[in-house]
């Protein structure tokens, strides 16, 4: 994005993106940066935010110790917004903050979201912001699926490989990510296009099995051999497989945190416009988490739902060719998608 083509490109992107966020003339938008990166999504951002009308400022904070792990998901909940009280109040008085580094799961973030404030996310490379901008059918598509997941009563999935496990539902509405946000306290990430919510502390039992290809984040790696997670009462009691496994059981172990082995959120991906291979994988992972027909099994804190579980340790596993019913309505069947309401035209 070096020549002044493309930055103008990258504004009147931006510019799109903030007008799907409902920002108007007189309002202020509030960009989070870390020193050094994402400058050009600074610039765009402020840039964009004038061009609209709206007032614009940018904090940029200096990373915690661990903030550039917590960057790609590790360590989350760790903020460099807790060391500044007045950077904290500051976004809590806009109307839109941008955040360009992962604050979801922090305490700081749930304070500015509770202000009224809306939160938009945006962590992944232009290509993936160009390729799957979000729009208003991507968003009903979303919404037909969260108005089903706070009806059912019982989740179930399952994989040729060999999950079969089921999620208590009812402790926590479903949550919605389209890829922007015009409602005060909302938070959401460009891009994205999911639904998800969670089962109460004691709620998940069962197996999952990830086959060879499944996703997982925040390693951005592709499974080479199956893990095996055994689940009672919302806790992986046992994890098998080799060295995907191995490695998967170290880290949560390096937190030293019971919690790190409960199960997290459950949900699946709406966005046709997401792959599975490249950006899939890579930088914040907006593509494997929305694919089109995935199943997100995640483990971890899930206190963006409403919970009281405030580990450090989440996982988000993308997989694929899942059968996913909610009560006794199939969803998803073999990673396609059902219900005419949730299905792409065509």
């Amino acid at each position: 994005m070096s020549s002044n083509r493309s930055n103008g490109d990258l504004v009147e992107l931006f510019r799109k993106e903030l007008e799907l966020c409902g920002i108007k003339p007189g309002e202020t938008v509030g960009v989070l940066s870390e020193p050094g990166h994402q400058l050009e999504y600074v610039k765009a951002s402020m840039t964009a935010a004038r061009e609209v009308g709206a007032s614009a400022f940018n904090l940029n904070l200096p990373p915690k110790t661990d903030a550039a792990a917590g960057a790609q998901g590790q360590g989350v909940g760790n903020s460099s917004l807790a060391d500044s009280r007045v950077a904290l109040e500051a976004f809590k008085s806009a109307d839109l903050m941008i955040s360009l580094f992962f604050l979801l799961f922090s305490k700081e973030q749930i304070e500015i979201q509770q202000s009224g404030t809306r939160v938009l996310s945006i962590l992944d490379p232009p290509e993936v912001l160009m390729r799957m901008f979000p729009d208003r059918n991507l968003r009903e598509r979303v919404e037909a699926g969260q108005r089903r997941l706070n009806a059912a009563h019982e989740l179930r999935f399952t994989n040729p490989a060999g999950t079969d496990v089921t999620y208590r539902l009812g402790a926590y509405e479903a949550l919605t990510l389209y890829g922007y946000t015009d409602t005060p306290g909302r938070w959401d990430h460009w891009p994205s296009g999911f639904v998800f919510s969670g089962a109460d502390e004691t709620g998940v039992d069962g197996r999952v099995v990830m086959d060879r290809g499944d996703i997982i984040h925040p390693f951005g790696t592709f499974v080479r051999d199956p893990i095996d997670f055994t689940i009672r009462e919302g806790r992986i009691v046992e994890l098998k497989g080799g060295t995907d496994a191995e490695t998967m059981r170290r880290y949560i172990e390096s937190f030293n945190d019971p919690r790190a082995w409960a199960i997290s959120h459950i949900g699946w991906g709406l966005n046709d416009k997401a792959r599975w291979t490249g950006e899939g994988v890579g930088a914040f992972g907006a593509e494997g988490r929305s694919y089109y027909g995935n199943v997100l099994f995640s483990t971890g804190p899930n206190v963006e739902l409403g919970g009281k579980n405030d580990t450090h340790c989440h996982l988000d596993l993308p997989m694929r060719a899942c059968t996913l019913y909610l009560d006794d309505e199939l969803i998803v069947k073999d990673g396609k998608i059902v219900p005419e309401d949730m299905r792409v035209a065509g």
